[in-house]
């Protein structure tokens, strides 16, 4: 799963560094006795600004370029991990609460189940333990066994929010230092060219503002995938927790003396 999402996110890469080389290699074949159309069209916009900008600008768009990616990673990976744990949740009366041992039924689980690892922990804790373990009371070892693995299974599903907060707050403080940096530059080229017409001033100013439109246009989709996946990691998690909770049921069920 994490391969495919990985080769996915390695396409998407490739095709915006293509698309900044093509629309690069595009301003360099229009003459300088084109059309004010033509000029318009790369002199503005993202490719514009990636043929005018310094290495510090350059720096900024290929970091809110690479927040993106990881944002759009994050997301898919972590979607299609809440998928597959509503699938193993759906699928787990099918076969493993009609088995007669525990044993039996985690051999009816999926090996890519989180389920399966909670059950396998159990199936664990139930064993004769040795050494200070012999002081913690059966039942107790179980349940504590089953919470660490539940809780791994929660930071599995957990893994990249704090990315996707990240980005979702600083992307934005990001794109205005680029804009400010790229102002600051394009006032300071007008200054010694000595034209402040505004067909001289408008041209690079407005490219500078883009890089505040980009940090926007990261940080959106990074808030928007924090809050849908936070709270969908809610409800899968009610879905491990009460399958853990029917399970230490059982195996107290199965160990209360006759």
């Amino acid at each position: 799963m994490l391969k495919r999402t990985g080769r996915y996110t390695t396409a998407v890469m490739l095709g915006l560094l293509y698309s900044l080389a093509w629309g690069q290699a595009a301003a360099d074949l229009v003459p300088s006795e084109a059309s004010g159309v033509a000029m318009l069209g790369v002199s503005y916009g993202v490719p514009g600004l990636w043929l005018a900008s310094d290495a510090l600008s350059k720096a900024v768009l290929l970091l809110l370029l690479l927040m993106s990616c990881g944002s759009w990673y994050v997301l898919l990976r972590n979607a299609m991990a809440l998928r597959s744990i509503d699938a193993h949740c759906g699928a787990v009366g099918e076969g493993f609460w009609q088995a007669d041992t525990l044993e039996k039924g985690i051999a009816l689980l999926d090996v890519r189940s989180p389920l399966r690892f909670i059950a396998l922990s159990a199936m664990e804790a139930t064993k004769p333990q040795s050494g200070l373990l012999t002081h913690v009371a059966p039942g107790e070892w179980v349940s504590m066994q089953m919470q660490r693995a539940v809780e791994a299974v929660q930071r599995e599903l957990h893994g990249g929010l704090a990315f996707l907060a990240t980005v979702g707050s600083v992307s934005p403080f990001v794109g205005l230092f680029g804009t400010v940096w790229g102002v600051y530059h394009a006032l300071a080229a007008i200054g010694v060219s000595g034209q402040a017409s505004i067909d001289k001033v408008a041209g690079p100013v407005g490219e500078a503002l883009i890089m505040t439109a980009l940090g926007l246009a990261v940080a959106v989709p990074a808030v928007l995938a924090y809050n849908w996946l936070l709270s969908r990691n809610k409800l899968a998690m009610a879905d491990v927790r009460a399958f853990a909770n029917d399970l230490h049921a059982a195996i107290a069920g199965s160990r209360a003396p006759a």
